[in-house]
């Protein structure tokens, strides 16, 4: 049996699958701008600056990360990646979202059908267990298994 940890739905729903986690702050502009540029049919990572995912497909993952970094563009970055059908399953955050890239998710999720699972609040014992290529199981009610 893994450990779980329990967090704060802003979009909730329930997933399996393969945690991709950086340790830094993600900014969807930046991760995402080579996909939106070149129209790709799957989501590599494009921010340098982030080498805990920097070139590492995000699409189908469940990325693992402290915190968003908004900026006014997430609402449009979001909505372009889900209908480009390349987003992560789900974004798990240790700290709370920001306001930018919570609206940028919820509007994804409301014009675009998003169905991207989105917790905050899961704590810093959070990242500290979870790694690249662990398996996670995300509960409708915010909790998350790891293993």
């Amino acid at each position: 049996m893994g450990t779980t940890f329990k967090g704060r739905t802003i979009l909730a729903g329930e997933a399996s699958g393969e945690a991709l986690v950086s340790r830094l702050g993600f900014n969807a502009y930046a991760v995402f701008y080579n996909s939106l540029e070149e129209g790709l049919k799957s989501a590599r990572s494009a921010d340098s600056g982030n080498q805990g995912i920097f070139g590492k497909r995000l699409d189908g993952k469940i990325l693992c990360i402290p915190n968003s970094i908004g900026s006014t563009s997430a609402g449009a970055v979001w909505t372009r990646i889900v209908k480009l059908g390349i987003a992560p399953l789900a974004v798990l955050l240790s700290e709370t979202i920001d306001p930018l890239a919570a609206g940028g998710l919820v509007v994804a999720d409301i014009w675009a059908g998003a169905n991207i699972i989105v917790l905050d609040q899961l704590g810093e014992l959070f990242l500290e267990n979870v790694t690249t290529g662990s398996y996670l199981h995300i509960l409708r009610d915010g909790s998350v298994r790891i293993g």
